[in-house]
């Protein structure tokens, strides 16, 4: 079992319950719709990952502007090395992917997946 940091459970539900426009178009036109449990704002040691798709070992991050920065991307280098540790999978997509090309980021989660759109439940 993948620990997690109990300290977190409060913060991951506060999210859950904030999450930014490109999450929840994410969420909520898309991967509420796999055939798969995805978990959203998920606890997996000392941090709170965007979606996770435990079955799969994936988690997938929306990634704003600040993971740009030269010091962001060594602390998500970081964490995307703890997270291969237990053998977990990370896929990033910027904000800006997500609301200008939302299709082709479905399209490739989905790719990865081994799935196509037609394995997508119903609304």
């Amino acid at each position: 079992m993948i620990p997690y940091n109990k300290k977190l459970v409060s913060n991951a539900r506060t999210l859950r319950k904030n999450m930014t426009p490109e999450e929840r178009h994410l969420w909520y036109d898309f991967l509420k719709r796999l055939p798969y449990n995805v978990r959203r704002q998920h606890n997996i040691e000392n941090y709170i990952v965007d979606f996770y798709i435990a079955e799969k070992k994936i988690v997938i991050e929306v990634d704003g502007i600040q993971h740009t920065s030269p010091e962001n991307r060594h602390e998500d280098e970081q964490r995307d090395a703890l997270l291969s540790a237990w053998g977990i999978t990370v896929w990033r997509y910027s904000n800006d992917s997500i609301r200008n090309n939302f299709n082709d980021v479905a399209a490739d989660i989905l790719k990865n997946l081994g799935l196509d759109f037609s394995d997508l439940k119903p609304l």
